[in-house]
């Protein structure tokens, strides 16, 4: 009996260490370029937000689809009090995110990503094609350099890339934190002053090394060939209100939503199965500033993803 005892406590023991190694990624290890919380239950839903960007980013995304998917949300390393690491944290999302799906065992999961989490939804989809579902890219482009510096390569916008780390290290960490308090970079982002001055707060709680790495990165990141790799539907979310008013008080020149729409034409010319859409109303923070034109969007394409990218929607006004 004894002997019987004691292989009942090693095959529990067995038991144990195997059900708790699929939790071997800790969320709370600091090594890791993420932290993750899961919330609801259903297909797996990989929720990621932008630069310098809180997990608050996606609460009414959350609360909308809990009961019909298992929503991770992430928080990037060096965001909003996270601690930061020492890789490069594009580099290190991309390769770890993928291995987080694998670990966890998740079946072809959607993916939506706002700004800089609409990069990572894509490069995770460029290297693994088949390991991803569904992809939705909030107010992101394959390549930013192209559309804020109006560059023709990556090789075309590494001297601005340069000029602005040496702008941003030559700040003092006050003049780095007013900056960020002054919302400067985020004004044109979103429009009620309560959502505005939430944002000003995640850019402040953000690590500045890392905001201005992942800067550099994703400026000089050029993927508009490469997504041509991509095999899943893919819907694309587009605004024009905030950087028309950007250009409007900076270069006093009036863009129009076709041209803003041309361009993300142009940048995703080699996506082979997308939807396209632009808001009329919102800024940058769509899930913000119209929540239900987001969600009516949103909702279409998870209804239907094979159908939805049946049409490109280029022709929006």
């Amino acid at each position: 009996m004894l002997l019987v005892r004691r292989l009942q406590i090693i095959a529990l023991t067995l038991f144990l260490v195997a059900v708790f190694s699929g939790f071997a990624w800790s969320d709370e290890n600091p090594h890791h370029s993420f932290h993750v919380d899961v919330v609801g239950r259903g297909r797996p839903m990989i929720l990621i937000p932008g630069l310098s960007s809180s997990p608050d980013t996606w609460t009414t995304t959350v609360a909308r689809y809990r009961d019909r998917y298992e929503c991770h949300v992430l928080t990037l390393a060096g965001f909003v009090g996270r601690p930061p690491i020492v890789e490069p944290l594009i580099a290190t999302v991309r390769k770890e995110l993928a291995a987080y799906i694998r670990d966890r065992h998740l079946d072809r999961p959607v993916i939506v990503g706002h700004s800089l989490g609409g990069t990572l939804a894509m490069a995770v989809a460029i290297d693994h094609p088949d390991l991803v579902g569904p992809l939705v890219i909030v107010d992101m482009v394959p390549f930013l350099g192209g559309t804020v510096f109006q560059a023709r390569t990556a090789d075309e916008v590494k001297p601005r890339i340069d000029a602005m780390r040496t702008g941003i290290n030559a700040m003092s960490d006050a003049q780095w934190k007013e900056y960020a308090k002054s919302g400067q970079s985020v004004k044109y982002m979103i429009t009620a002053a309560a959502d505005l001055k939430t944002i000003v707060e995640w850019s402040v709680a953000s690590d500045r090394q890392t905001v201005t790495g992942v800067l550099a990165d994703i400026y000089g990141l050029d993927l508009r060939d490469e997504v041509a790799q991509i095999k899943s539907p893919v819907l694309v979310l587009g605004t024009w209100r905030g950087v028309h008013d950007q250009v409007m008080d900076l270069a006093k020149f009036e863009l129009t939503p076709q041209m803003v729409v041309f361009s993300f034409a142009l940048q995703y010319a080699k996506l082979p199965r997308l939807h396209f859409a632009m808001s009329e109303n919102a800024r940058h923070f769509i899930m913000f500033d119209d929540a239900s034109w987001f969600f009516g969007e949103l909702d279409s394409f998870l209804k239907d993803p094979d159908a939805s990218v049946r049409t490109r929607g280029f022709d929006s006004k």
